[in-house]
């Protein structure tokens, strides 16, 4: 969801991208710094996104994050793998029961 939200919307930081997410889930999601900023660092660390410093819209400092190459990638696949996961759920809810 953090790298869709990225190649979306461009570079963003934690705040806006929790932000992001819950207005995409039309607020079914809450999201907290507790959730947010270890995903960020994993995938960090993972070569998938990377941060600079930066000011925010309230003239505040914070690291903003963007996709990388990588991550771009990453998202492809991981979009297939949901693609194929959604087809099969599909499928096996949608089959009719055998008497």
């Amino acid at each position: 969801m953090i790298l869709k939200s990225l190649e979306t919307m461009g570079p963003l930081h934690g705040y806006g991208i929790a932000r992001r997410l819950e207005q995409m889930s039309g607020d079914l999601m809450r999201l907290n710094q507790g959730t947010v900023y270890p995903a960020l660092l994993r995938l960090e660390q993972r070569g998938w996104i990377h941060s600079k410093w930066g000011v925010s819209g309230n003239n505040r400092r914070a690291k903003y994050y963007s996709i990388t190459r990588r991550g771009q990638r990453q998202l492809a696949t991981e979009a297939e793998n949901w693609s194929r996961l959604t087809a099969f759920m599909g499928r096996l809810l949608g089959a009719k029961q055998e008497s």
